[in-house]
């Protein structure tokens, strides 16, 4: 039974990507032919990771059995969720700031379930336009900590892997609700050019927190999507709110291990790529929690295969990603 849920757990990391991709292309939104080739370099190459890294997960007979802990886990999910959701729909800090604000709580004040509860923070996002009261965010929340503490042992340390856990209990809670996803807009492209800035600084900042200055992944991004969250709407009230969202977003990139991603160069490549999907997808899963963290979770994959296709052809390129 261990392995099945965990097989299943692996499938709602593989599935949850491809889907929100297949969404934006599949859109009836006038999307231009060189961004619609991009997507599918995206898919391709992340799909070649995700082959690899599912290989390695599925089937494999020494995954330990689940334990307390998990369960413990499973409640932070539960309960993260709930919170983040009263504090941006309730108490009216919106979606960045409160799951910010819980992110770096846990962070500091218990960090033994700060993974999991940033994780919950994330299904909290959700907008109440899609889920209109907290009864929709135990059910979310419920899946999504299912799914995470079946996925411990794979995916390690991939940034965005947490959202796309939270994005797939949102969408499998809307599935089977009455919940709607709102109507779909045309990808906003003159943005890109501010976008794609603000992704790359924001997810080499939350490396420099969170490795360089030892803060660790769940406080380095927090700090810098309450910052973004704070600031960037004050500053510049037209797109304060979507630079925030996109900082937020690729500070998850940032939140990626060393091993995944070597350097900043491959942070701000991952960066760039993070910045361009999200406006790519912006038409996809309107209003659901974990959104963000699926789009910094394929930029992370592309990278990643990209770097390992280098490798494993050799030649002077090999160099640059080492």
């Amino acid at each position: 039974m261990d392995k099945l849920v965990r097989d299943a757990g692996s499938f709602a990391l593989v599935v949850t990507p491809f889907a929100l991709l297949a969404s934006a292309f599949l859109s009836p939104a006038d999307i231009p032919v060189d961004v619609t080739t991009l997507e599918g370099g995206i898919v391709l190459v992340g799909g070649v990771t995700t082959v690899v890294r599912r290989d390695r997960g599925f089937g494999d007979a020494d995954l330990p059995g689940f334990s307390r802990s998990d369960v413990a886990d499973w409640a932070a999910v539960l309960v993260a969720s709930v919170a983040t959701y009263l504090l941006s729909v309730q108490v009216g800090f919106g979606p960045v700031v409160a799951s910010a604000l819980v992110g770096l709580f846990v962070g500091v004040g218990k960090p033994e379930v700060a993974v999991p509860a940033y994780c919950g923070s994330f299904v909290g996002m959700a907008s109440p336009a899609l889920f209109p009261s907290a009864n929709y965010l135990l059910v979310a929340g419920t899946v999504a900590g299912l799914a995470y503490v079946a996925t411990t042992e794979v995916f390690h340390g991939f940034g965005g892997k947490l959202g796309t856990l939270a994005l797939f209990g949102c969408a499998t809670t809307a599935t089977f609700t009455d919940a709607s996803y709102a109507a779909a807009t045309l990808p906003q492209w003159s943005n890109a050019v501010v976008v794609v800035p603000v992704a790359i600084l924001a997810a080499i900042a939350t490396v420099v927190l969170s490795v360089r200055l030892e803060l660790g992944a769940v406080v380095g991004s927090a700090l810098v999507g309450l910052v973004a969250g704070v600031a960037f709407p004050l500053a510049l009230p037209a797109m304060g709110s979507t630079l925030a969202t996109v900082a937020f977003c690729a500070s998850f990139v940032g939140m990626s291990t060393t091993d995944r991603l070597g350097h900043e160069g491959h942070v701000a490549l991952a960066g760039t790529l993070c910045g361009i999907v999200f406006v790519a997808v912006a038409p996809s899963f309107v209003g659901a929690g974990g959104k963000l963290g699926t789009v910094a979770f394929v930029s992370c994959l592309a990278v990643f295969g990209a770097v390992e296709l280098v490798d494993s052809m050799g030649g002077s390129v090999v160099a640059w990603s080492r």
